[in-house]
C-alpha cells in the first residue's frame, strides 16, 4: 500500500494522541511525497527541455555566469579593474593575469567582469524601457484604431524607422553628452517601435475575441481591458520579442562605446577596451580576443535563449521537436 493512502491505524501514536493527530500526520506525509513527486517531474521535464534544446541551456548557463560577473564583480575580480601598473603593461595570459594586461598594464578579466555590469545594466534598461513604451503606444493604437492608429502606425513609427537606431542613438548622445542615462535614452529611442508594431498587431487580433466584448459588455473601462484582458494574453510573443531585445541592446551598447559614446573612462567597458585594443592588435591579439569573446558570447545566450522560448512557447514548434 502506497504512502499516500496509508491508513491511520498503521501509524504508531503517542498515548493518549488523539484521531485529529493522526489524520495531521497523514496529511504531512502525503504533502511530503506531492512535494518529492513534483520535484522529480520539475527535474524531468528540465532535463528533457535541456536535451531536446542544448542551445537553449547553453544560452541559460551563460546568462547566469554573467548575472554572477554582475552581482559579486567585487569578489570575482582578482584585482582593481582601473588600477595602471605600467611594468606590466601588454603582459600576455598568464597565472598572474588570466587574460592579460592592457596598454596601461590593468588587469583585462577584471574589466571583463566589472564590464559585463555596464553591459547587463544598459542592456536590461533599454529593453525595459523600450517595452514600455512600446506597450503603451502599441495598446493604445491597436484597441482605438482610426485616426490614432493611423497616425501611429503612418506617421510616427515610420519617422523612426527611416532612421537607423544607432544613428538616433549616436546623434543623441553627441548632443546630451555620454554617461549611462543618456546612453539608455538614446538607445531606446529607436528600440520602442519593433515592440509596439508588434503589439498593435497583437491588440488588434484580440480586441475582437468574445472575452473582450464580454468585458466591455460587462462595463469594464478601456483601460481595465487593455491591461486585465489583452496584454496578458499577448504577451508571450513579447517576452521573445524582449529576449532578442536584450541581445540586440549589449550589441549596441558595445558599438557606442567603441565609438566614444558610452560610459567615460575609467569606467570598465565591453567595447571601449575593443577600441582601446585594436591599435594593438598584432602585437597583443588578446586586448581584441576576450572582450570581443565577451561580447560574443553575451549576445548569442540571449540569442539563443529567444529562439527557445519562440519555440517552447508556440505549440506547432513544441509538437515538432516532441515537448
Amino acid at each position: 500500500m502506497s504512502p499516500a493512502i496509508q491508513p491511520a491505524a498503521k501509524i504508531a501514536l503517542p498515548h493518549g494522541a488523539s484521531q485529529a493527530v493522526a489524520s495531521r500526520i497523514i496529511t504531512a506525509r502525503n504533502s511530503q511525497t506531492n512535494l518529492s513527486t513534483a520535484s522529480i517531474s520539475f527535474r524531468r521535464r528540465v532535463t528533457g527541455n535541456a536535451r531536446h534544446n542544448p542551445l537553449a541551456a547553453t544560452g541559460v548557463v551563460l546568462v547566469i555566469v554573467f548575472v554572477i560577473f554582475v552581482l559579486f564583480a567585487p569578489w570575482i575580480a582578482p584585482q582593481d579593474p582601473a588600477s595602471i601598473n605600467l611594468p606590466a603593461r601588454l603582459d600576455a595570459p598568464s597565472h598572474a593575469h588570466w587574460f592579460g594586461t592592457d596598454e596601461l598594464g590593468r588587469d583585462i578579466f577584471s574589466r571583463i567582469v566589472y564590464g559585463s555590469r555596464i553591459s547587463m545594466l544598459v542592456g536590461s534598461s533599454v529593453v525595459l524601457t523600450s517595452l514600455a513604451l512600446g506597450l503603451s503606444i502599441g495598446s493604445i493604437a491597436g484597441y482605438y484604431g482610426g485616426g490614432i492608429d493611423r497616425f501611429v502606425n503612418v506617421v510616427l513609427m515610420n519617422a523612426f524607422l527611416s532612421f537607423p537606431g544607432i544613428l538616433l542613438a549616436i546623434a543623441f548622445v553627441a548632443f546630451r553628452g555620454p554617461g549611462i542615462f543618456n546612453l539608455v535614452l538614446a538607445l531606446s529611442l529607436g528600440g520602442w517601435v519593433g515592440y509596439a508594431r508588434l503589439v498593435r498587431g497583437q491588440v488588434l487580433a484580440a480586441r475582437e475575441r468574445e472575452f473582450v466584448e464580454a468585458a466591455r459588455a460587462l462595463g469594464a473601462s478601456d483601460l481595465r481591458i487593455i491591461v486585465r484582458h489583452i496584454l496578458p494574453n499577448i504577451i508571450q510573443p513579447v517576452i521573445v520579442q524582449a529576449a532578442i531585445g536584450m541581445a540586440g541592446a549589449i550589441l549596441a551598447e558595445a558599438t557606442m562605446s567603441f565609438l566614444g559614446l558610452g560610459v567615460p573612462p575609467p569606467t570598465a567597458s565591453w567595447g571601449a577596451m575593443l577600441n582601446d585594443g585594436r591599435a594593438h592588435l598584432f602585437d597583443a591579439p588578446h586586448l581584441v580576443l576576450f572582450p570581443a569573446l565577451a561580447v560574443m558570447l553575451a549576445v548569442l545566450s540571449f540569442n539563443f535563449i529567444g529562439d527557445a522560448l519562440r519555440d517552447y512557447l508556440d505549440p506547432r514548434s513544441r509538437i515538432e521537436v516532441g515537448l
